[in-house]
């Protein structure tokens, strides 16, 4: 299904916003491309180069399948299949949980699988064009802890890397590196200010969010890199700040983790987010949770709303550009799931898929 809420074209120059009636900001151009009843709860989109639609299933809600297909009419089915979508068998073929996903641009879907009990975290890569399994890539101590929430990455074929968001709770948060050659996965950057929580409270429609019993205080999860592969660029869920460093320091295993934190960069301004992407002319996109809201982080470090809508962008989740220039975003109301919600369930399906026009061109499945 494929409902137009408004279209028009966006640019930097005129960020084309109109106020409601209700005092709700409201941008033309977003569309509503799905709507999703509770079995289908969105978590992250990946798109492949022919326009496949890949979408995990946010564990927060115990979905049966692990990853879905989107299919055109808005169904979805098990991706790469039933087998592979739900818990690992004895023989070690599944899926514990996932939230983070990307397609690289050879139609290459990377899946990172959270850890199961006497199993780590992996990362699964299924090859959509030939339909089978590209490879798994185990992430063992000590590049993940116990405490490890392996959220989002970022895949980089330039330097044949991947970057990884470790969730980790307080001073524990952390950047994961994967050489894809080697297969060797480090943690960088634990601890530094970059990715850990800042103090601030998670407010959503009046009420503050609250995990494991207290407020919550996420650290990094926003992750993505730049068009020219130069740049990741990231920061703590609970934060006000955008940060970047370069891929080449990144890799760079000679750096120490103080000199590694010495060269990275605050970009601009950021409200509370969850995914982000970016596109060529340094523009970051970023999913604000706090406001309802898809915003901007320009190149000049200034952040600006794109869209707001109170339901249809009820906690903005995930976020990829298809061939295009299209971001599609997913929305999953993920404040009221039991985890963030002191044990109670009070979400409202449909969630939603939407997407909207970049405001410069971007890279098929970033």
């Amino acid at each position: 299904m494929n409902m137009t809420i408004r279209r028009t074209a966006i640019t930097l120059a005129g960020l084309a916003l109109f106020l409601s009636a209700a005092g709700v900001l409201r941008a033309e151009g977003l569309e509503v491309v799905a709507r999703f009843e509770p079995a289908n709860p969105p978590g992250n989109i990946a798109v492949t180069p022919d326009g496949r639609l890949i979408m995990s299933l946010h564990p927060f809600y115990v979905p049966a399948h692990r990853v879905v297909e989107v299919l055109k009419d808005g169904t979805t089915k098990p991706f790469p299949n039933a087998v592979w979508s739900g818990k690992p068998g004895a023989n070690g073929v599944g899926l514990n949980g996932v939230l983070g996903l990307r397609s690289d641009g050879r139609g290459i879907v990377w899946m990172l699988d959270t850890a199961g009990e006497g199993q780590s975290g992996k990362l699964v890569a299924w090859d959509t064009r030939s339909d089978r399994l590209h490879r798994v890539i185990y992430l063992p101590p000590p590049a993940t802890l116990p405490e490890s929430f392996l959220n989002d990455l970022a895949v980089d074929l330039v330097n044949n890397a991947i970057y990884i968001a470790d969730t980790a709770p307080g001073k524990k948060g952390a950047l994961i590196v994967v050489d894809l050659t080697t297969g060797l996965a480090v943690r960088r950057l634990q601890g530094h200010v970059s990715v850990v929580p800042e103090d601030i409270p998670m407010v959503i429609d009046g009420r503050t969010v609250t995990l494991g019993g207290e407020e919550a205080r996420i650290s990094v999860d926003s992750i993505t890199v730049d068009p020219s592969n130069q740049w990741v660029y990231f920061g703590p869920m609970s934060g006000t700040s955008l940060y970047r460093i370069r891929t080449a320091d990144l890799l760079n295993l000679s750096l120490s983790d103080t000199q590694l934190g010495n060269r990275v960069e605050r970009y601009g301004d950021k409200p509370i987010s969850d995914g982000i992407t970016a596109d060529g002319a340094g523009n970051i996109y970023i999913t604000d949770i706090t406001n309802n809201a898809i915003g901007v982080t320009g190149a000049d470090g200034r952040y600006q709303i794109l869209y707001q809508h109170p339901e249809r962008l009820s906690w903005p989740d995930g976020m990829a550009f298809d061939a295009f220039h299209r971001i599609y975003v997913t929305v999953n109301q993920l404040h009221r799931s039991a985890p963030l919600n002191r044990g109670k369930d009070i979400s409202k399906p449909p969630f939603h898929l939407v997407r909207f026009p970049a405001l410069a061109p971007g890279s098929v499945g970033r």
